[in-house]
């Protein structure tokens, strides 16, 4: 298998931290570009919604990428213009793909890695298949109550795993232990 610049994979597992650092990267930024349509849209919530979401895929690209590294290679993404439709059908979109990552992708690519006997790749794919739950569930749950969405809402990203909340009542990430005071506050 051979990997965008053409370079030999020698494993699966790397050839999935590509894809997943790929994904996450085009994910980031079509979640802010929809973030801009639900803002003009006037769903203020699913805007603010969509940038937490964005920031948490960029954590799960970061923390992709550290471990690509670490495996000797280089991460690389080609970022493809999202296309950008109704607050309705950007939601539509964002929750197919991450019911994708959270029962399809994720699962597999850390199988393999439980395979391959490499920890670090298992613990990114985790922690990123944990948050895409999280935003599938945040995502339905502002589809179904789209109309109640106008008011802007502050999410809070947990800055080592990605996860995104938009409730105060903890004091550790349900993840990856992170305190609360290490969350970012995205509005």
């Amino acid at each position: 298998m051979k990997n965008v610049s053409g370079v030999t994979i020698a494993n699966r597992t790397l050839a999935n931290l590509q894809a997943a650092y790929n994904g996450e990267s085009n994910a980031h930024v079509r979640y802010l570009a929809f973030a801009i349509r639900a803002d003009e849209d006037g769903y203020l919530r699913v805007g603010s919604l969509f940038r937490a979401a964005a920031r948490a895929e960029q954590i799960h690209a970061a923390n992709h990428a550290q471990v690509i590294r670490k495996l000797g290679a280089t991460p690389e993404a080609v970022i493809e213009t999202p296309i950008i439709r109704s607050t309705r059908e950007n939601l539509e979109t964002a929750i197919e793909g991450e019911v994708y990552e959270r029962d399809i992708m994720y699962p597999e690519f850390l199988k393999i890695a439980e395979e391959e006997k490499n920890a670090s790749a298992m613990r990114t794919f985790e922690f990123a298949l944990e948050a895409e739950a999280e935003h599938a569930r945040l995502y339905t749950e502002a589809l179904q109550k789209l109309e109640a969405m106008k008011q802007k809402t502050v999410f809070l990203v947990c800055s080592v795993c990605g996860f995104t909340t938009e409730k105060n009542d903890f004091d550790r990430c349900p993840v990856c232990h992170n305190p609360r005071e290490r969350f970012e506050k995205i509005d």
